[in-house]
């Protein structure tokens, strides 16, 4: 299967590289290039994935389609068939092998999607070590060189899978649960923080994960789950979705909020301070974030307008600050 696999990357990146005819470094001009792009209908965007080449990948809460735009055309289309009702895609990121890892929300799963063909390659099923149901909500994925790490909204639990040599995907038997402990822990009232965006210190040797619920971020050991709070100076990023790191920068998308706080990082991932929040009266409850070139890229989940099959979704390009 990883055969067949590697050829389809081969072919599909012939194809997009024919496409990709302007440099790359002329999609970050806003004068050229479009700012907003029409999702299909219906469709309950959440994640979003950019990778080496100007296509963005967007997720659908509806069914786990997985639709591509051309960041320079505007053009897009589905690209993979979501397995249906109940099974979303939710975060997304794309690896080096042009491999789409999806959470798999209230799924309680992920999957490995080519990213040209459209192709699942693998799946996954997590369990939760919290008994009941309806306790899983695969919300977020970041990868690192020991393979990607998934957010649970619902348990106090990262999931991990472990790549093998040249980047191989792990068995269903190799998944591993890590517990989290430290500052990870229920309020005075009894509440649990819910996770949602995963991203990584500046200095690559731990995790940064939101609390929603809280506003708080946590700086998490992948080895160990000990999580630590980052000390924002009283500031906080409640309603914190999203997240993406760019050299010391971290970005924190508030989506109810309709905003994106901007944060100055120490490399350890340890402290940090707000230098602003950004806004554009485009925002339609904006949930995750991805960089191209000079520009950020978010989708509106637009989570308080009811949704029909006729409502309308777009993603928005603003200027990184």
């Amino acid at each position: 299967m990883m055969r067949r696999t590697f050829a389809g990357i081969a072919v599909g990146l012939a194809t997009l590289t024919a496409l990709v005819a302007t440099p790359a470094s002329a999609t970050t001009d806003h004068e050229i290039f479009p700012t907003e792009f029409a999702l299909p209908t219906g469709f309950l965007p959440e994640g979003i994935a950019i990778g080496s080449l100007p296509f963005a990948f967007f997720g659908s809460r509806a069914n786990g389609d997985i639709f591509r735009v051309n960041l320079i055309t505007g053009d897009g289309k589905i690209i993979s068939q979501g397995p249906g009702a109940g099974s979303p895609s939710v975060g997304l990121k794309i690896d080096q092998r042009a491999r789409l890892f999806v959470s798999g929300g209230s799924g309680g799963n992920a999957r490995v999607v080519n990213a040209f063909t459209g192709e699942i390659v693998a799946s996954y099923a997590f369990v939760t070590p919290v008994p009941g149901a309806n306790n899983t909500f695969i919300n977020d994925v970041v990868l690192t060189p020991q393979g990607p790490y998934f957010t649970d909204s619902r348990s106090p639990v990262l999931f991990h899978l472990p790549l093998g040599r040249d980047g191989r995907l792990p068995a269903q038997e190799d998944v591993q649960t890590v517990q989290l402990s430290g500052d990870w822990a229920a309020n005075a009232a009894g509440v649990m923080p819910s996770s949602n965006g995963l991203t990584r210190t500046p200095d690559g040797r731990a995790l940064i994960m939101v609390a929603s619920n809280f506003g708080t971020l946590y700086r998490v050991d992948p080895a160990t789950g000990v999580a630590t709070l980052i000390d924002l100076g009283g500031e906080n990023v409640v309603n914190g979705d999203g997240l993406l790191l760019v050299g010391d920068t971290l970005y924190v998308v508030q989506n109810r909020l309709n905003q994106v706080a901007v944060i100055d990082l120490n490399r350890e991932g340890t402290a940090g301070t707000v230098t602003q929040r950004l806004t554009d009266a485009r925002f339609d409850v904006p949930t995750t974030i991805a960089r191209f070139g000079n520009r950020l890229y978010l989708p509106n989940a637009r989570f308080t307008t009811p949704p029909t099959p006729d409502t309308t979704y777009t993603a928005n390009a603003v200027p990184k600050k």
